[in-house]
């Protein structure tokens, strides 16, 4: 039902991060020194974009629908503003981008397969792969970076080559910054989506919810988050070149040292 329902123009938002998935090895590289951590804001606050009437304009300017976890803007998030950014994580176009070629794929392997085939089938594997992906945002970017005190966001890193970027993207999954710019493990995005699967466990079928298909869901979201950290490493740059989607504040660079 959901794809005969998205039209043409839907489909271009919808299939967007796994479209772009390859763009980033077509980019010009430019060089400089890598880090190995993520850096922490800068402690100036960046302005803000205006609310006027603008309507959907002004919403859209707010952060990105596809990435709401790039960081827009500086200082330390309170905990209502990271169970709003888990929400809105929850349902933006990479999340459902990355749900629909995921329940695709699963389609194909008939993975799990209590789902069956068909619409049906399709439906279910769609909404397991929200379900799960909510459950993370929820417990990983809001619950345990309140309780630990670590950022969820990402911030881009200019200037830096493909392979630097790889690396980057790499590191940022298993270490981040803590709300005052400390370097720090990453317990969000390791232990998130951990507890995420062994939820699942409560509403996939019989045969398919052990002990060990967690852990290799679970090896399959690290996967994923390193693709989607890539990503999100050139998006803007994407964005800004494709015209993918209304221009947005342009994501915080990092300073040169954490503050």
């Amino acid at each position: 039902m959901f794809l005969k329902s998205c039209s043409a123009a839907r489909w271009r938002f919808i299939l967007t991060p796994a479209i772009c998935c390859l763009l980033p090895m077509a980019s010009a590289a430019q060089q400089s020194a890598p880090a190995k951590l993520p850096d922490a804001p800068s402690a100036t606050p960046q302005a803000q974009p205006a609310q006027d009437e603008g309507g959907l304009f002004a919403v859209l300017s707010q952060s990105s629908w596809v990435f709401p976890t790039l960081a827009t803007g500086a200082g330390p998030l309170s905990p209502a503003k990271k169970f709003e950014l888990a929400c809105r994580n929850s349902v933006s176009l990479a999340t459902i981008g990355g749900a629909v070629v995921g329940a695709a794929y699963n389609q194909a392997t008939n993975y799990p397969k209590g789902y069956g085939q068909g619409a049906e089938g399709y439906g279910k594997r769609v909404g397991a792969a929200m379900a799960r992906s909510a459950s993370y945002n929820l417990i990983g970017n809001f619950a345990i970076a309140s309780v630990m005190h670590e950022d969820p966001r990402f911030y881009v890193k200019r200037h830096l080559s493909f392979m630097e970027s790889v690396k980057y993207s790499a590191v940022r999954v298993f270490a981040t910054r803590s709300d005052d710019g400390k370097p720090v493990a990453n317990y969000a995005g390791l232990v998130g989506p951990l507890a995420a699967e062994a939820l699942a466990t409560t509403y996939y079928p019989n045969g398919n919810n052990g002990v060990g298909d967690v852990f290799s869901r679970y090896g399959t979201d690290i996967g994923w988050q390193f693709g989607g950290n890539l990503l999100r490493q050139y998006w803007p740059t994407i964005n800004r070149k494709l015209h993918l989607m209304p221009a947005g504040p342009e994501p915080v660079p990092p300073p040169n040292k954490p503050r």
